[in-house]
């Protein structure tokens, strides 16, 4: 079972539901693809440590064999390639690393070059092995190590597998969710957090993935969140109180579930609750 964590915004509660979660299974696999900034070893302290450098083949040109053709500036979709003042002009940034550029050119003047955007570290916490990626500081997109995180052999052997997604609805988000089993919405109560709740909402519903929502930091008052969900028919799986322990626990990097049997009683509940929704997903698709 892989379960993806979404938000609209950083902040919101995402990783805390995730981490909790993992801490609550017997033995489960917890992701961490928001890569620009991961937080979720910060809880966990994962140790055994290994780590893989995570590259993408970039387009390098030879300008001595380079006549100017414009094949590969027209092919690219991406505008990474342009042809100024007679010199062929390269953008990483924006280079998806398709290859086809290379391949096209009539006179072998492109080349592909290795270029390193991140990391990806792997570790043992009691019974949750963590996967962190990490992006390097300056690069554009994080989806080569997000890629890489899920498509790990390894990854495939717990029962029960949760994604700390980055937030937010861009493309590194849809990566995160496109192979999940089940996803959850997390959303703070206020008119701010039903917007950032509708563009998931909107993201899980064009990828037809079920999904529920959790809600946190609940207080006695009305909860535009709430409101949002029974309209739009969104099951609630969960209410997470506004409690200052639980938020002193959060900044202190330690874990709820661990530390609390109120909480441990909650993230159980929730785990067999996403447990049975997914399964019965599963059931009616087959």
């Amino acid at each position: 079972m892989k379960v993806a964590v979404l938000s609209g915004k950083g902040g919101t509660g995402k990783t805390l539901v995730s981490v909790n979660l993992a801490a609550a299974s017997a033995k489960a696999t917890y992701i961490d693809c928001d890569v620009e900034e991961p937080n979720g070893n910060l809880f966990f302290k994962p140790e055994e440590i290994c780590e893989e450098e995570i590259a993408v083949k970039i387009p390098k040109v030879n300008n001595e064999l380079c006549t100017g053709c414009r094949k590969c500036v027209d092919f690219c979709k991406f505008n990474a390639l342009a042809y100024i003042k007679n010199k062929l002009i390269i953008f990483d940034d924006v280079c998806h690393s398709c290859g086809g550029c290379s391949m096209l050119c009539p006179e072998k003047a492109l080349t592909e070059e290795e270029k390193v955007v991140g990391k990806i570290q792997k570790g043992k916490s009691d019974q949750v092995t963590v996967y962190t990626g990490i992006l390097n500081i300056g690069e554009a997109t994080g989806i080569p190590i997000i890629n890489r995180l899920l498509a790990d052999n390894s990854v495939q052997e717990d029962k029960e597998i949760f994604i700390d997604c980055p937030p937010g609805s861009a493309c590194i988000v849809m990566e995160s969710i496109k192979d999940a089993d089940y996803c959850i919405l997390v959303a703070e109560p206020t008119l701010f957090g039903v917007h950032n709740l509708n563009m998931v909402y909107e993201l899980v519903t064009l990828f037809n993935k079920p999904f529920g929502a959790v809600l946190n930091k609940c207080l006695e008052d009305e909860n535009p969140a709430e409101k949002f969900c029974l309209q739009k028919n969104i099951k609630i799986l969960a209410r997470i109180p506004f409690d200052a322990s639980l938020g002193a626990l959060n900044s202190n990097a330690e874990i709820a579930v661990n530390e609390s049997e109120v909480y441990k009683d909650l993230f159980s509940s929730l785990l067999e609750i996403v447990t049975k929704e997914a399964q019965n997903e599963t059931a009616t698709d087959s």
